[in-house]
C-alpha cells in the first residue's frame, strides 16, 4: 500500500533510539524527509546514518533537549527553513522511575511531569504554525500506562495523562485545518531502554512478560513504526482524537 508519504516532511522528537528511531526509520523508508532530534550527539549521528540509509529522502539531525522549549522552537524553525514545509509531527519524551506511587516525593512527581508532558506541548505548539493546512498529522507517543497503570508504572500514568488532555483539546481547533491529532500508547517493545530497565536478566524477564501477553511475544520496534507511519499517511485523514494502544492486547478494558 502506498501511504502517500513520499516527499512529505516529518519532524520526529527523541529519535536517536528505541521507538522514536523506529518511527523515523519507517517514515524515511516510505520516502519522507525526516528531521530528528535527541540529546546525545553520538547516538544522534548513528541514528542519522541509519535513517538516511532507510529511504530516498533527506535527513536532518539536531542535538536538542526536548525539555528546553527554546531549543525545540529553534529545531522546528531549522527544519522548516531546510525543507520548506512541514506535514508530520511526532512528539515523544523520556521515561520515569519505576516503583509504587507512595515511594516518590513531590519533587519526583514534578520532574516527571516536566519530563513527560511538557515536551509534547513544546514540540507541538512550536510546530503548529508551520503545519500544512489540509494535510497535517500530529502523533504523540506515550505509554499504555495512560489506560492501564501496572503495579510499578503508576508514575508513568500520572506524568503522561496530561498528554491525552492536550491531544484531545487540540482536535476541535485543528480539525478545520485538516490536521489530525492522535496518541500512540506503547506497550512492551524490545528497545535499548527496556533492556536497560531489566539489566542482565533482560532475556529471561522479557520472556516472562511475553507469557502474560495475549500475543505471547514482546513487540518489535518495527511493529510500532509501521502503525505510526500508517497514522501519518494520507489514508487516515478522518481519524483524529484517537488513543491507540500498541501493546499486544495487554490492555483490554472497555
Amino acid at each position: 500500500m502506498d501511504l502517500g508519504l513520499n516527499g512529505r516532511v516529518a519532524l520526529v522528537a527523541a529519535a536517536s533510539s528505541g521507538l522514536g528511531l523506529a518511527v523515523a526509520r519507517t517514515l524515511a523508508a516510505e520516502g519522507a524527509h525526516v528531521s530528528i532530534c535527541a540529546r546525545e550527539p553520538d547516538r544522534l549521528a548513528r541514528a542519522h546514518a541509519e535513517i538516511d540509509a532507510a529511504g530516498p529522502g533527506r535527513v536532518l539531525s539536531t542535538s536538542v533537549d526536548v525539555r528546553d522549549e527554546t531549543a525545540v522552537a529553534k529545531w522546528v524553525r531549522r527544519t522548516v527553513d531546510e525543507f520548506g514545509s512541514l506535514h508530520i509531527v511526532v512528539s515523544s519524551s523520556g521515561g520515569v522511575p519505576h516503583g509504587s506511587l507512595e515511594e516518590f516525593d513531590v519533587p519526583v512527581y514534578r520532574r516527571a511531569l516536566e519530563d513527560n508532558t511538557i515536551p509534547h506541548v513544546s514540540v507541538v505548539l512550536a510546530a503548529l504554525p508551520h503545519l500544512d493546512t489540509g494535510w497535517g498529522r500530529v502523533l504523540m507517543l506515550t505509554s499504555e500506562a495512560v489506560r492501564q497503570p501496572l503495579p510499578l508504572t503508576g508514575l508513568s500514568a500520572v506524568a503522561r495523562l496530561g498528554v491525552l488532555g492536550f491531544a484531545k483539546g487540540l482536535v476541535p481547533s485543528l480539525g478545520p485545518r485538516g490536521i489530525t491529532v492522535n496518541v500512540l500508547a506503547q506497550g512492551f517493545h524490545r528497545t535499548p531502554a527496556l533492556d536497560h530497565q531489566f539489566g542482565d536478566e533482560a532475556d529471561a524477564a522479557l520472556a516472562r512478560v511475553a507469557e502474560g501477553l495475549p500475543m505471547r511475544r514482546i513487540g518489535r520496534p518495527g511493529d510500532f513504526g509501521a502503525i505510526a507511519a500508517f497514522l501519518a499517511s494520507e489514508h487516515t485523514s478522518f481519524i483524529t482524537g484517537v488513543v491507540l494502544l500498541v501493546d499486544g492486547g495487554n490492555t483490554r478494558g472497555l
